[in-house]
């Protein structure tokens, strides 16, 4: 099957009903690298043949919407490559699990995922530790710290010494999942907590110049609005910072495929991913913060107290 001037639309039309058919569906197209700088479905003629450009990018887009991955292309000859696209296990997702204390222990499907290692995460979260200025912030909270991901890039983008003076307390209901992170972080200013969070006020923490919470707060069983104002109320320092992480995104297959998914919905539905981000906005803003909004796959949301004169400390962080 050879690709040549068809449209998008087709082509996508036709890549699906083959899909349904089969596992793999292998194709050519014009090589992408043919072409520089140029858009999309511009037209381009070689060998009394008229082909329409796009880049990988373009490609790599169809094969995830089409819940596939995309295996190594092979160059056919000079002008054409070819592509292949192999389904994704849909079936294979922490999604399905049914709920419970352990659906994110270490046992878990969701346990197998390393948020560091795609940069679709990684990049954003790194730009939000660099916008709170991490290296200043004392005392560190983490809701729903599962492994301690999040805590590993701290570390890994401070110096030692910078990393030493921070107190970093991580929380999830996980037996499983916090026994693991007190393994692997040995360090004397790391706790971990096994605990509801929903029960915070039992544990008498004090408060924390930054809060961290990574795709924990939809879960069903928070009643969002309430719990997310006492959060600011009770346990952020005059002066402190919030990082929230709103998951944009499902996981299947061993891939992450942009999109939130709501039950009731065959496609993408990001209504309450807005929703929830837009109300934290808004009311830490009320409460003089200046809060930004990034990130693709996982929406990040960032807010620092603004400033009211002094100094701004200078950014440190490697990397």
């Amino acid at each position: 099957m050879v690709f040549t001037n068809e449209s998008m639309l087709s082509i996508s039309t036709i890549l699906q009903e083959e899909l349904s058919k089969r596992d793999k569906v292998s194709f050519s197209i014009l090589n992408p690298d043919y072409a520089q700088e140029v858009h999309a479905g511009t037209q381009i003629s070689l060998e009394d043949k008229t082909y329409i450009y796009r880049g990988y990018k373009a490609w790599m887009d169809l094969c995830e919407l089409l819940f596939c991955r995309m295996l190594t292309p092979t160059k056919i000859n000079e002008h054409l490559v070819s592509l292949c696209f192999e389904k994704l296990n849909i079936e294979q997702s922490f999604h399905k699990t049914k709920a419970g204390n352990e659906k994110y222990g270490v046992e878990s499907s969701f346990f197998q995922i390393h948020k560091n290692e795609e940069p679709a995460f990684l990049l954003p979260y790194k730009h939000a530790l660099k916008n709170v200025k991490i290296q200043d912030r004392k005392r560190v909270l983490d809701l729903g710290v599962n492994s301690g991901d999040e805590f590993a890039l701290i570390k890994e983008l401070l110096k030692k010494e910078e990393y030493e003076k921070i107190e970093l307390t991580g929380i999830d209901y996980s037996a499983s999942a916090i026994a693991y992170a007190q393994d692997r972080f040995r360090e004397k200013n790391v706790s971990f907590i096994e605990h509801d969070i929903n029960t915070l006020d039992e544990l008498n923490l004090g408060k924390f110049d930054l809060i961290i919470s990574i795709g924990t707060f939809q879960s069903p069983n928070i009643d969002f609005k309430p719990f997310f104002m006492s959060l600011v109320q009770n346990y952020l320092n005059k002066g402190g910072a919030i990082i929230l992480g709103f998951p944009n995104c499902r996981w299947m297959g061993g891939e992450m495929i942009y999109g939130a998914k709501v039950p009731n919905y065959a496609y993408s539905e990001m209504g309450m991913l807005y929703s929830d981000a837009i109300y934290c906005k808004k009311y830490l803003q009320q409460k003089k913060f200046r809060v930004t909004l990034t990130g693709k796959n996982y929406v990040f949301l960032t807010a620092t107290k603004i400033s009211q004169g002094g100094r701004k400390s200078d950014i440190s962080l490697k990397n």
